[in-house]
């Protein structure tokens, strides 16, 4: 119909173009108005059609969803959310295809094809908020990324004690720009909550950490932040700070369950922060659809603390940072290419 968003749908597995048709065409405003079985015809459907969405399998033989991804954005500004199974054992490909300008991703049932219907509220909620992102942003990136190994001079005490970061869609690239843009000798530690599967996280923190001289790690229960050293929230629980009998400020867990995301909540964990370390934070919120991050930012600048939201032209889905940028409760809404710079700027 006039107006709907209209969806590719490209999978090698005939039954799985069926039942992933079948769930976009039950909504309303939403219409697949074709499917491709490899990255080769995604292409030229693409080309011919248009679509507004194209819903992608990793896993196609010779003609795969890296080959679509590469070859559609060259041409053309259409949102591409990577839906595979291949998420379940290996990541990295996804991770390259984000990096190459795919917008969103969601993990595949890896056997029993049927229970992709057990995902269909993500699958529809990533396919409306695809059609809202920022277009102008997607496009094949083949540039290599530039570590920063440079030191910074930096004053003997630093204005704030830690960074925190919370992100979802869009989030792995827009994560990525700002950890490879930190100087070696950063003198905080900086904790992280992506919205991202469980699964997804081990390798997610596995590249950032080969990218950068920082120490990058999953949290674990106890994890000391020190200086330098950056903890990615893990997808299975809510994570928090705290202080420990030491007195020093220690990864924890809460059972507490918000209404805008949980494992993991950004909300969660900037709440805790604030509570922790009062005026003394950096908080950002990047790239990413929904509120969440919003209760805890706001308790940030409530406590005196440095607020920042990323700029509407360089975030993928303006929907986080908006809703912060709306409340009033950032200081300053920064580009992504920005973002490690200013950040660093604040410490001294």
């Amino acid at each position: 119909m006039a107006g709907d968003i209209k969806v590719l749908v490209v999978d090698d597995s005939g039954l799985m173009r069926l039942i992933i048709s079948d769930i976009l065409n039950s909504e309303p405003g939403i219409t697949v108005v074709d499917t491709a079985e490899d990255g080769r015809i995604a292409v030229q459907k693409a080309k011919s059609l248009n679509p507004d969405v194209i819903l992608l399998d990793m896993n196609m033989g010779e003609y795969d969803g890296l080959y679509a991804v590469k070859n559609i954005l060259k041409r053309q500004k259409i949102p591409i959310i990577i839906l595979s199974a291949l998420g379940n054992t290996n990541l990295d490909p996804i991770l390259e295809a984000l990096k190459l300008g795919a917008v969103d991703y969601l993990n595949k049932p890896e056997k029993n094809k049927a229970k992709v219907r057990g995902i269909s509220n993500d699958i529809v909620r990533k396919v409306r908020a695809a059609a809202k992102s920022n277009k102008k942003l997607l496009s094949a990136n083949y540039s290599k990324i530039k570590v920063n190994n440079n030191e910074h001079t930096f004053n003997k005490k630093s204005n704030y004690d830690v960074i925190v970061i919370g992100a979802s869609t869009g989030g792995p690239t827009a994560i990525e720009r700002i950890v490879t843009k930190l100087p070696s000798n950063l003198p905080i530690p900086v904790i992280i909550t992506q919205h991202m599967p469980a699964n997804f996280v081990p390798s997610f923190a596995k590249r950032l950490n080969a990218l950068t001289p920082l120490e990058v790690k999953i949290g674990r229960r106890d994890d000391v932040l020190v200086p330098g050293r950056i903890i990615i929230a893990p997808g299975s629980r809510n994570m928090i700070v705290r202080r420990n009998e030491l007195d020093r400020v220690v990864v924890g867990f809460t059972s507490t369950q918000y209404k805008e995301f949980n494992n993991p909540s950004i909300n969660a964990l900037m709440l805790s922060v604030a509570n922790v370390y009062g005026k003394r934070v950096i908080g950002a919120i990047l790239t990413g659809m929904g509120k969440d991050g919003a209760d805890g930012l706001e308790a940030i600048y409530k406590a005196d603390g440095y607020t920042i939201g990323q700029d509407k032209k360089t975030s993928v889905v303006y929907g986080m940072p908006r809703e912060v940028a709306e409340r009033n409760v950032i200081k300053n809404s920064v580009s992504i290419s920005g973002m490690a710079g200013f950040i660093v700027s604040c410490l001294s």
